[in-house]
């Protein structure tokens, strides 16, 4: 039987997108954001494709226990850490690193003993409020986890905001911040995302605005997968590959006349006499149901349009310009094209949103090579 809509996952464009990380971050050692499936690529299978990645982060501790049983002996760390005594043990038995980020999770480190000691990414607030110890508390935590027995040693990491925006006063702001901790620290680092790998040379290897004596790990993420990070950048202008191409099928080929309202509420109305197509993948797919009309959909080696609403199951397809389109063709919703771009501008949301948001009942299929 053959699936409505495919995920299809290229193998070659992720590997080629970990080169770029390496090639704009030299000598640095890769931390591999894998998290959320995987952008929505599949967790363990982009695993064992980017095996020459340094290390994988996940989100939650239940991603890296499935990796773990999937047989994957990275290393692997959580970004959001353990709360419980429980998560910390399954933690330490799996050695799996966790980041620390609250007061509560030094607590439970040091009430656990050292049956097996776990590896600690002490997370540091330089500016983006969200996780992390603030700056004037960082000196005590340091202490604190270098006396912990449940603890085998520590890197300084930070996450920035607005890296993505290239004259935001806030990123220098942050990395000067995350620098001033860094007097005396001879231990590896973590700052930079996809977008300060590309854009902030300052986050990357140590310079004279980011002192480093040990390692500096980089953790891309959404470049890995072949998005740009970078607006008004597109991956490919960036040598970034689409490591997915999202989908589907024509199921339904037709003329309608000029003045035929098309979808529900009819808010699209031909223009002019047209041939419509209907694909088979919605918004129950993963497709954004926010997509405006004129959204470029390919199909064959054409472009279409989207014209009306996303249906749950379905969407509406302006097939005047394609000659020949038949029930049957192949429809790509975005990839080599439309990019993932190009759909999430048109839908008034960001690359991740529509990766992270592909349906279960899609089929993943991985390309050769």
């Amino acid at each position: 039987m053959t699936p409505a809509a495919v995920a299809v996952i290229r193998p070659a464009a992720l590997r080629n997108n970990l080169q770029k990380v390496r090639a704009a971050a030299p000598g640095c050692p890769v931390l591999a954001v894998i998290k959320a499936n995987a952008y929505g690529h599949g967790l363990v299978p982009v695993a064992h494709i980017l095996e020459s990645a340094d290390a994988f982060a996940v989100a939650r501790l239940e991603e890296a226990v499935q990796l773990r049983e999937a047989g994957i002996r990275k290393r692997l760390v959580v970004l959001g850490g353990c709360i419980t005594a429980g998560e910390l043990r399954t933690a330490a038995d799996l050695a799996i690193d966790v980041v620390v980020h609250a007061p509560e999770q030094l607590e439970l480190l040091e009430n656990a003993g050292a049956a097996t000691p776990v590896w600690c990414w002490l997370k540091v607030d330089t500016g983006m409020a969200r996780l992390g110890l603030p700056l004037p508390a960082v000196p005590a935590a340091i202490s604190r986890l270098r006396q912990c027995r449940s603890v085998s040693g520590l890197t300084l990491m930070t996450h920035l905001a607005s890296a993505d925006e290239q004259d935001d006063p806030a990123t220098t702001a942050q990395i000067a911040n995350f620098a001033a901790l860094l007097k005396g620290w001879d231990g590896d680092i973590s700052i930079a995302n996809s977008a300060a790998i590309l854009q902030w040379p300052d986050t990357v290897g140590a310079s004279q605005k980011l002192p480093c004596a040990g390692r500096n790990w980089v953790r891309p993420g959404i470049m890995l997968f072949g998005a740009s990070p970078l607006r008004p950048h597109s991956a490919a202008a960036l040598g970034l590959q689409p490591a997915m191409s999202f989908e589907t099928r024509l199921i339904s080929v037709k003329r309608v006349p000029r003045g035929q309202r098309v979808g529900y509420g009819g808010h699209w109305i031909a223009a002019r006499d047209s041939v419509l197509g209907i694909a088979a993948a919605g918004y129950a797919d993963g497709y954004p149901w926010h997509a405006r009309s004129g959204t470029p959909v390919g199909v064959g080696k054409a472009f279409g349009s989207l014209v009306g609403r996303v249906s749950m199951d379905m969407i509406s397809i302006d097939l005047t310009e394609v000659p020949g389109a038949a029930i049957g063709d192949r429809v790509v919703l975005w990839g080599d094209g439309p990019s993932v771009e190009d759909v999430a501008v048109a839908a008034n949301t960001i690359p991740w949103t529509l990766m992270t948001g592909i349906n279960r009942r899609v089929a993943v299929r991985l390309e050769a090579g």
